[in-house]
């Protein structure tokens, strides 16, 4: 959870603002996942930090959606046009994507709970 949070911080992915007098706020949850390894041993544990769907309005919070997922027909397509032209393949895991297009409007979200940034230790808690 810390990565994500620094990820999304690093890439200036929101500024905080006041809410506008009349407007709601987008809530915000985290999901986790256990990554498992092909023997079933765990390899890693993700975050993600994802809008609450069902308090978004269309053509207030959003106009479109879509899932960035490419089909298995191009992907085969791909693996076989680099077998047959004799080209390296990469596998990677990408931990964070953001989109780099700009916004024309303003889309206000809640904070993200159950993550709070220590500035300053008190009696008795431990860093």
């Amino acid at each position: 959870m810390a990565t994500e949070m620094e990820a999304l911080e690093k890439n200036f992915t929101w500024e905080l603002v006041p809410l506008p007098i009349g407007k709601s706020t987008v809530g915000c949850r985290w999901v986790f996942t256990i990554k498992h390894k092909a023997d079933g041993s765990i390899e890693r544990y993700k975050a993600r930090l994802v809008a609450k769907g069902y308090t978004q309005s269309y053509g207030v919070d959003y106009q479109e959606t879509f899932a960035p997922v490419a089909k298995l027909n191009t992907v085969r397509v791909l693996l076989s046009l680099a077998a047959n032209q004799d080209w390296p393949l990469l596998q990677f895991d990408v931990k964070n994507a953001f989109f780099t297009w700009g916004f024309n409007k303003r889309s206000i979200y809640g904070s993200p709970s159950g993550y709070t940034k220590v500035l300053k230790y008190s009696y008795g808690v431990q860093a």
